[in-house]
This record gives C-alpha cells, sequence and structure tokens, in this order.
C-alpha cells in the first residue's frame, strides 16, 4: 500500500464516520500535492460499469469527499452530501486512464469541487480545488490560496481502490448524525 492510501485509510478510519462500501461501484483514491506544503486527499466512486467508459462526470458520481492540507496541519474538508444548489461541482474524470481530465480545449475547467475559477466560493470555514485554464488551486475561507497552485497540465491520477470504504456523508443523500 503507497503512502498516500495508508495515510487516507488512517485518516479516514480516525477522523470520520465510516459508511458501507456499495460492492457495484467503482472506487478510486487521490492525492494532489500543490505548491507552499498544501496537498489534499480524497476518494471518490461511481457505478463500475462506467469504468470502462470514455469519462465520467459530477452526474455520475455517487460518493465524494476531500480533505485538505498545509504542512500537514487539515485546513478544510468537503463532501458530497454537502452540495447545494449554489455550489460549485464540476468533475472531469477518465477511467480508462485513471486521471482527472486536466486544462485542454475540450475541457477548459474540468474540476470545480466547492470553489469556482475565482477560488472566491467555497463558502466561510470551507474548502475546495480548482482545476482550469490558470492551474491546479485551493480555496480556504472564500479565497483562492494562489500559494498553493501549479500548473494546468500537471497529470492528476487516482488510483482505483475498490476496498477503500468512504465516510458516509461522502455519498449523495446522505446526511451524518453525528
Amino acid at each position: 500500500m503507497a503512502v498516500s492510501q495508508r495515510i487516507f485509510a488512517a485518516l479516514l478510519a480516525s477522523n470520520m464516520a465510516v459508511g458501507a462500501a456499495c460492492a457495484q461501484e467503482a472506487t478510486y483514491v487521490f492525492e494532489w500535492i500543490g505548491d507552499g506544503g498544501y496537498k489534499m486527499q480524497g476518494a471518490m466512486s461511481f457505478d463500475a460499469d462506467l469504468a470502462t467508459a470514455p469519462f465520467v462526470d459530477q452526474d455520475d458520481i455517487s460518493c465524494f469527499v476531500i480533505e485538505g492540507f498545509v504542512a500537514d496541519r487539515k485546513v478544510g474538508r468537503w463532501a458530497l452530501s454537502d452540495l447545494a444548489p449554489e455550489t460549485t461541482w464540476i468533475l472531469t474524470f477518465l477511467p480508462d486512464r485513471s486521471e482527472f481530465a486536466v486544462s485542454h480545449p475540450s475541457y477548459a475547467m474540468p474540476q470545480g469541487w466547492n470553489m469556482n475559477g475565482r477560488g472566491d466560493d467555497c463558502g466561510p470555514g470551507g474548502f475546495g480545488f480548482n482545476l482550469g485554464n490558470l492551474g491546479q488551486d485551493l480555496c480556504l475561507d472564500n479565497e483562492l490560496h494562489e500559494a498553493s497552485r501549479v500548473g494546468s497540465y500537471r497529470p492528476f491520477k487516482a488510483l482505483r481502490d475498490d476496498d477503500a470504504v468512504l465516510p458516509a456523508d461522502a455519498c449523495a443523500g446522505i446526511i451524518p448524525t453525528s
């Protein structure tokens, strides 16, 4: 198990209420390393039948969670159950390559996870990630953190791990009780 997988597994076990994973889901874990000591870890799942599709988007995702860190200190979190009508929620994943789409003429802003292109809509105390033509970066407390930014064309890989268990609030329509 890679270091980032072990870290994320420990994070899930120690900090979150754990929900049951569905057997027909394809589950992916990922870690993004930004500049300035910033990083993000996350996981997502979608119908396993889509694992051979050319792409999946936000409408295909059944569970999703991200957590942000600066110098290994947790600074934010966002889960799919936090999705509201005003939330920026754009996701483009290429299952055949096990990677998120990066800036490309076909995908001007392929990723907007609780963060628009300006980085000013992740909410008070909120956390989000954006990948667009300016770069890949994070939003904390409704502010763009340019210090986290890396190039927009840098690959962003994910690892399929159907044994990963996502927290209950990562899944659409599930509201945590604690």
